[in-house]
């Protein structure tokens, strides 16, 4: 049996080849291939097949992935010969070895699961969420049943599995529940928050006050409650009308807002979309703003939130469980279908001597982000719990 892991990094090459923006799960996925470069073979998951590389070209694909240069296709194809003739472990070598999945990668596909049994490794998957399950009103077409088939296969062939709350894990075990399946021993190790969101605030990148919605645009995260809010802000102008400032890319199940943020007249003065933004800019933009709104319908754990109140911004969010598991009473919480109690919090947060905001600030002393170090304490302890030799 090998000491060492096995990391899929097969969601990173293949989103990197079609120049994707990094998600969040990309960025839980780039943070474990930092974190165990030095000591993992890099799994290839394509067409059915799954490839173990060798030791250095494993290396090369990591130091790439991390680096995400602008031309990393070329670079690609460059490495490609070496990915393709390095051999890696004999198949024999990789019973009983760690694999670790943390981007729900190929976990659909019949062929995963094939190549899990038949090599005899341990299966570790980190699990971010059942959304397209619980509630498939938001998901792409044909993604329930695909993300049924990857929660199924976490089931019956995990070794373990890692959620990023509790509440993800609760609502894997009701999935099993109802499948009648076993859940395979589970840790909760929230994500870590970027590195960034630590250093002093830089200058606010414009002059009036403004609220961030962070997040992809699509139906779940209730895009529509801030438009209609800042709707009824510009029909009440006695006071001055702040920002509204999205950053994320465009999803799925969102195609009225897209309307709206490209053709509506009445708010385009009051409502900025950034598609693309860079760590140092979302920085700015998130350290100066009078609060992230995050009216969010569900969520796995809600990044935003964490970075936010890391930053040192204030939180006004949806009153959800894993919210308030990942923050407490420290942000201001509100029913996501409360149009008129977002609306009047807003209101509130907009005046520079509001005293609901700065209770707010007051509360957010005592925050403590999880970071990537923590997180990686943890998973490695009960690694070793799990390993036969542990």
């Amino acid at each position: 049996m090998m000491n060492d892991i096995l990391l899929d990094v097969s969601r990173l090459l293949w989103r990197a080849w079609r120049r994707q923006l990094p998600t969040g799960i990309d960025r839980a996925c780039l943070a474990y291939v930092q974190h165990y470069r030095d000591e993992a073979f890099a799994v290839v998951q394509r067409g059915g097949f799954t490839y173990v590389l060798g030791k250095r070209a494993s290396e090369d694909l990591f130091d790439l992935l991390l680096r995400s240069p602008p031309n990393i296709r070329g670079e690609l194809l460059r490495l490609i010969p070496r990915l393709l003739t390095e051999r890696g472990p004999a198949r024999t070598l990789l019973k009983g070895a760690l694999y670790l999945n943390i981007g729900h990668t190929g976990l659909n596909q019949p062929g995963h699961g094939h190549w899990v049994a038949r090599t005899g490794v341990r299966a570790i998957y980190y699990v971010h969420d059942l959304i397209p399950i619980t509630h498939p009103q938001y998901a792409r077409e044909g993604e329930p049943e695909r993300h049924e088939a990857r929660m199924r296969t976490v089931l019956l062939r995990g070794a373990g599995v890692i959620g990023n709350s509790e509440d993800s894990l609760t609502q894997l075990r009701l999935f099993a529940q109802d499948h009648s399946l076993a859940v395979p021993p589970e840790l909760c190790a929230p994500l870590g928050v970027e590195p960034f969101i630590r250093r002093v605030a830089p200058t606010s990148p414009i002059q009036e006050p403004y609220f961030v919605v962070l997040g992809t645009i699509e139906g779940r995260k209730n895009h529509a409650l801030m438009l209609e809010i800042w709707r009824e802000l510009t029909r009440n102008q006695a006071e001055p009308i702040p920002k509204l400032v999205i950053i994320g890319q465009r999803g799925w199940s969102a195609g009225p807002i897209f309307d709206v943020l490209d053709n509506d007249k009445q708010l385009s003065p009051y409502v900025m979309e950034l598609g693309r933004c860079s760590d140092g800019a979302l920085q700015a933009w998130l350290c100066n703003a009078r609060a992230l709104l995050f009216p969010s319908f569900v969520e796995g754990q809600g990044l935003p939130l964490i970075e936010a109140l890391g930053a040192g911004t204030p939180v006004i969010a949806s009153n959800l469980a894993v919210f308030q598991e990942t923050a407490g009473l420290i942000p201001d919480y509100i029913d996501p279908d409360d149009l008129s109690g977002w609306l009047a919090v807003v209101q509130d947060y907009a005046r520079e001597d509001s005293l609901r905001r700065a209770d707010q600030m007051e509360r957010m002393k005592a925050f403590a982000p999880p970071s990537w170090d923590e997180h990686f304490i943890m998973v490695r302890q009960w690694l070793a719990r799990l390993s036969p030799d542990g």
